[in-house]
């Protein structure tokens, strides 16, 4: 046997999703994967914003089910709040469903997922969703156990957040604007429909905001101390797709094969976080400036991922480099070509940007500490001090 450098040691989750179907209409879609799986009776959750178009992804989608419609669930808020989940789980039990499909952003797409866990277990109250959260905060929940023969959900995203292709769900405990996770196996969607058409009704600010939050999966999962061979492709692939793609889709808003390429970027680029490989500082700082100050999640990586980035070049210039090739620049640092691609999409690049005023500072850089992403940060943070730092330089 021969001796000498250490091999590496650790695993690499696969996904419970079976399927990721890709430029084909998402109607046309849903009842295929519905039919393969032998769904009778469809449920639909959305948001207030989808419902009130006339032809966008939500009608397309209940005009294809027809009688096989069993309901729809419309009015999913920003974060995922514990109580839209359960108001949704009610509609969709009183509907008798055999096949969730969930229409909207990484918030409808989350809040859809925990449905599934109150179905599963029969929850129909906030308060019985307390033993089950786990994970965001570093929380050991409960176990949660699906039943046989467990209903399962289809996701078709209108933006670029990843969640669909994930099985943890980032649920807000509204009492204390606390962002935290319920996670199973099983709550992957079963499919994934990817038509970039589902995206052109997202409004322009959105889907540049989840794009640049693809961007933060693909750059903190590179620069995690658990990346290895397997994810590291993934995270490259995926930061210069996306790179390439938000640009174009900038440029020319009508380019399906500019956003159905931003839409592979974004899965190739949360994969190695569904395989097991953490994140860092700017997603657990972001769980702060989301849950308690109402930040959009792609807002908290623009503002954020910069200043992380400027923050663990001491540590990691190497590897920063490689992010910045993937952007198509070797010889510019990661933070600011990460922030040139923020700015030429016209979104926020500052905490100032979006609302954040300098007393906040203190309370946001405490909360920030307990979340676990900025725990395993690749430049160890062991104070609220070192949060602030971080935060002085995105302000």
């Amino acid at each position: 046997m021969t001796t000498g450098q250490a091999v590496p040691a650790g695993h690499f989750n696969l996904s419970a999703t079976e399927r990721i179907v890709f430029g084909q209409p998402l109607e046309e879609a849903i009842l295929a994967e519905a039919d393969r799986y032998g769904a009778a009776r469809v449920f639909l959750t959305s948001t207030r914003s989808l419902a009130k178009l006339t032809s966008g992804p939500l009608q397309r989608a209940e005009r294809a089910l027809g009688a096989r419609h069993a309901g729809t669930f419309a009015a999913i808020a920003s974060h995922s709040p514990r109580e839209d989940v359960i108001a949704g789980a009610a509609l969709a039990r009183a509907g008798k469903a055999d096949l969730l499909v969930a229409i909207g952003g990484g918030s409808v797409i989350d809040a859809t997922k925990a449905m599934l866990m109150c179905l599963w277990l029969g929850i129909d109250n906030t308060d019985a969703m307390e033993p089950y959260r786990a994970g965001i905060d570093g929380a050991e929940g409960r176990k949660v156990e699906a039943p046989a023969g467990a209903i399962r959900m289809l996701a078709v995203s209108t933006t670029l957040s990843a969640s669909d292709f994930t099985s943890t769900a980032g649920i807000t405990l509204s009492a204390t604007n606390t962002k935290q996770s319920f996670l199973h196996r099983l709550m992957a969607p079963r499919s994934v429909i990817l038509d970039p058409a589902a995206t052109l009704d997202t409004p322009d600010w959105l889907l540049f905001a989840t794009g640049i939050r693809a961007v933060d999966h693909a750059v903190e999962s590179y620069c995690n101390p658990k990346a290895n061979a397997a994810s590291e492709v993934h995270s490259l692939q995926g930061l210069k797709l996306l790179a390439r793609a938000l640009p174009r889709i900038k440029a020319s808003p009508g380019d399906l094969g500019a956003r159905l390429e931003a839409q592979f970027g974004a899965w190739q680029s949360i994969t190695p976080s569904v395989s097991g490989v953490g994140t860092g500082a700017s997603h657990g700082i972001g769980y702060a400036l989301g849950a308690t100050f109402g930040v959009p999640h792609g807002h908290t990586s623009c503002v954020m991922l910069p200043a992380v980035l400027a923050w663990n070049a001491a540590v990691n210039g190497d590897r920063q480099r490689d992010l910045s090739q993937a952007m198509g620049d070797a010889e510019r640092p990661a933070s600011e070509l990460v922030k040139a691609l923020i700015a030429g999409l016209d979104q926020p690049t500052s905490l100032r940007d979006v609302g954040i005023t300098r007393d906040k500072l203190d309370e946001i850089a405490t909360r920030a500490l307990g979340y676990k992403p900025v725990r395993i940060n690749p430049r160890p943070i062991r104070s609220a001090a070192d949060v602030r730092e971080i935060l002085e330089l995105a302000w």
